[in-house]
């Protein structure tokens, strides 16, 4: 969402009402929450969609697009990911849609620029957790619960 509205895109984020006022603190020009509302049946088409924890069937994502819009995946069900892989380039070759998984590639140029906008407080990381190399088993059973509200991150000591 950072880097989108960095870039100087509008942002709708859809989230559940715990992550409301999160979402629009990092920038979000407008909110749904998922739990009240269905972005995929609001009427709306969206240019771009980024599925970080998809709950759509490929389908539902396809019809809340606009004509030319694309469909990224980047988290989800083993379900989810088998739609993107096998439907997502047929759709986009048969269509004026794009749709498929997200499999970034970062160069050196990109790191720099990334770097630059944390450096610019453009782009701020939020970090939910910090765990010690010891307790990853615990900060990965936090992770699976699947309430973290950002990074978790594991602390090597190095004495």
């Amino acid at each position: 969402m950072q880097l989108a509205k960095a870039f100087g895109a509008e942002v709708t984020a859809v989230c559940s009402t715990g992550n409301v006022d999160a979402a629009r603190a990092l920038g979000a020009d407008h909110v749904i929450d998922y739990t009240k509302d269905d972005f995929t049946h609001n009427g709306q088409h969206y240019d771009l969609i980024m599925a970080a924890n998809g709950d759509h069937a490929l389908a539902e994502y396809q019809r809340a697009l606009s004509p030319h819009g694309t469909y990224v995946m980047t988290g989800g069900s083993a379900k989810q990911m088998f739609q993107a892989m096998l439907l997502g380039p047929w759709i986009s070759r048969t269509g004026s849609q794009k749709m498929g998984n997200l499999m970034a590639k970062p160069s050196k140029q990109d790191l720099v620029f990334l770097r630059e906008l944390l450096e610019a407080g453009k782009v701020v990381p939020v970090i939910d957790r910090c765990y010690p190399l010891s307790a990853v088993a615990e900060a990965l059973r936090y992770l699976e619960a699947g309430h973290a509200k950002g990074k978790v991150v594991i602390t090597v000591d190095h004495q």
